[in-house]
């Protein structure tokens, strides 16, 4: 099959569907490739490597339509596009069916099938290397921020010079979503101090590891919507965020705003009147006005001051980096080009079965499939039925089993009897007092240890292994001189064990305290 890749007419739009590098790899999955002249030439990709890669060129619009199988775009077809395309090809881009449904019912009537990259299932991981909507909302958050530095008049990071000290920029992002965090990032990384706020709360550490601060609502209310996204707020909220972003809008030099709700208009985050509070010279960049802007004061596509505030609402943003966005979105159409292709013949199979592909496709052979239906959970597995579990007891660390059968115990006992009626009856009485002393030490230990957290063990076993080196005083004793009276010095295989035991002794001892040491330090904040 033949894949052609049009130059998109979109007024502003520099990007293409694919590249010279993916080309080549699309090739190697049996696919021709198409691509219209000049189809690059905006986002700096030359014909002539295209041609490299493996390509041919069309000379024209109409040639590359009708003699593709499957056309790649990034924009939505016009009207014209619409006429050029036959029955049975299949079209993959940014289509917006729940925007769009005019175009849906033209498509439909050309018997085409539409795969819209925009309704792919966010929440399938396996999705994640087709989504496109993401490689776009990161070129388009780190560009804001390139555009935000270029419309204010000071530096993002704090200075000091010999004219004096320079203070860091403030930076407040309304939205944490994938454009959002690439905002974050790119605005810590020219060291400015960075607040951001978002209506999902589980996405402040995201915040926090990207060098930015979490400014919370004084609200309680669950932010998180399907498919990834935020869903619309109560009054209650909206007006405890409000009061939260006026407060900001006094205080910080640049607001960027990224907040979107899938076939909804923009939410109104920035009043008039919050935009009057802030200092003379402040931007703010509006990623959302393409949907109407999350400011009350944005123009769409343009950059405008008001009040003294440079409001940039433009609406190309992933456009203006042309290059790095069409890598992004010709790899994003290749993962999903494997996924149609999977015996790597050059032809693609639709397959509806396949959850990923069911949700991309809007219309499949001429019948419009959108929406489609939502995705199946599958049930989690029924818990195992717990085992009798036996009652903790007070006071000890470990938790307790179950009690020992009284045969076992009997047994136990007995056998312990007898072991201590063979040694007190045929052992020297110098080694009973010592074995007295022994039984005890292992008695009381074995208490001690007994009754600690486990969470505490590996320290105490640390210091235990210090304390056990007492044995070290026996070794001193072996090495001394011999005192008066006593039967001589022993001799010398007794005090080369001993020395060894002192060496050995001194490296559990002092291995053992800097081990503890160290273990309950991880116990302190």
């Amino acid at each position: 099959m033949r894949i052609g890749v049009p130059r998109e007419i979109f007024p502003g739009e520099k990007r293409v569907a694919t590249v010279p590098d993916v080309v080549t790899k699309l090739v190697k999955l049996g696919f021709a490739v198409t691509v219209e002249r000049g189809a690059g030439e905006l986002a700096d990709l030359s014909d002539e490597a295209y041609v490299e890669a493996g390509a041919t060129v069309a000379p024209s619009p109409a040639e590359l339509w009708s003699g593709s199988d499957i056309v790649f775009k990034v924009r939505a077809p016009t009207a014209d596009e619409v006429a050029l395309m036959h029955e049975g090809q299949t079209l993959i881009g940014f289509l917006w069916p729940a925007q769009n449904p005019d175009l849906m019912q033209q498509l439909a009537a050309k018997k085409v099938t539409a795969l819209s990259i925009d309704a792919l299932p966010r929440t399938l991981s396996r999705a994640q290397k087709m989504d496109a909507l993401t490689s776009m909302a990161g070129v388009s958050g780190y560009r804001a921020v390139v555009e935000a530095a270029n419309a204010f008049g000071r530096f993002f990071n704090g200075q000091i010079t010999a004219a004096g000290k320079v203070p860091p920029a403030k930076v407040f992002i309304a939205g944490a979503g994938v454009a959002g965090l690439a905002a974050i990032g790119a605005a810590a990384s020219l060291g400015a101090i960075v607040r951001a706020n978002d209506t999902r709360a589980e996405v402040a550490d995201q915040v926090v590891s990207l060098g930015g601060e979490f400014v919370k609502v004084d609200y309680e209310e669950e932010g998180s919507g399907g498919g990834g996204y935020a869903k619309v707020m109560s009054e209650g909220f909206q007006a405890a965020q409000r009061e939260m972003y006026a407060q900001q809008a006094r205080e910080v030099d640049i607001i960027i705003t990224t907040a979107l709700i899938p076939g909804k208009p923009a939410p109104k985050l920035i009043t008039a009147e919050m935009v009057k509070s802030m200092k003379p010279g402040s931007v703010i960049v509006d990623m959302a006005a393409e949907q109407g802007g999350n400011c009350e004061l944005t123009e769409p596509g343009k950059a405008v001051v008001k009040h003294g505030v440079t409001i940039v609402g433009y609406t190309d943003l992933a456009s203006r980096m042309a290059r790095q966005s069409s890598t992004l979105y010709g790899t994003n159409l290749f993962r999903l080009t494997e996924e149609l292709c999977k015996t790597k013949d050059g032809v693609i199979n639709v397959n509806m079965a396949d959850d990923a592909i069911r949700g991309l496709t809007v219309i499949k052979d001429g019948e419009i499939t959108w929406p489609a239906p939502p995705l199946v959970v599958a049930p989690k597995p029924a818990p195992k039925p717990a085992a009798a579990v036996a009652e903790k007891k007070s006071g000890h660390g470990h938790g307790s089993s179950g009690p020992m059968p009284l045969k076992t115990l009997g047994l136990v006992f007995g056998l312990g009897a007898l072991a201590f009626w063979a040694i007190g009856a045929y052992a020297p009485a110098a080694f009973l007092g010592h074995f007295t002393v022994f039984v005890l030490a292992c008695f009381i230990g074995y208490m001690v240890v007994w009754n600690v957290t486990p969470a505490l063990h590996t320290p105490l076993m640390s210091v235990t292994n210090a304390i056990s080196s007492i044995i070290v005083i026996g070794a001193l004793v072996q090495i001394l001189p011999p005192e008066v009276g006593t039967n001589g010095r022993p001799d010398q295989l007794i005090q080369w064990l001993a020395f060894a035991g002192i060496v050995l002794t001194a490296v559990n001892m002092f291995g053992g305290f800097a081990v503890t040491r160290r273990m309950l330090d991880m116990f302190r904040k």
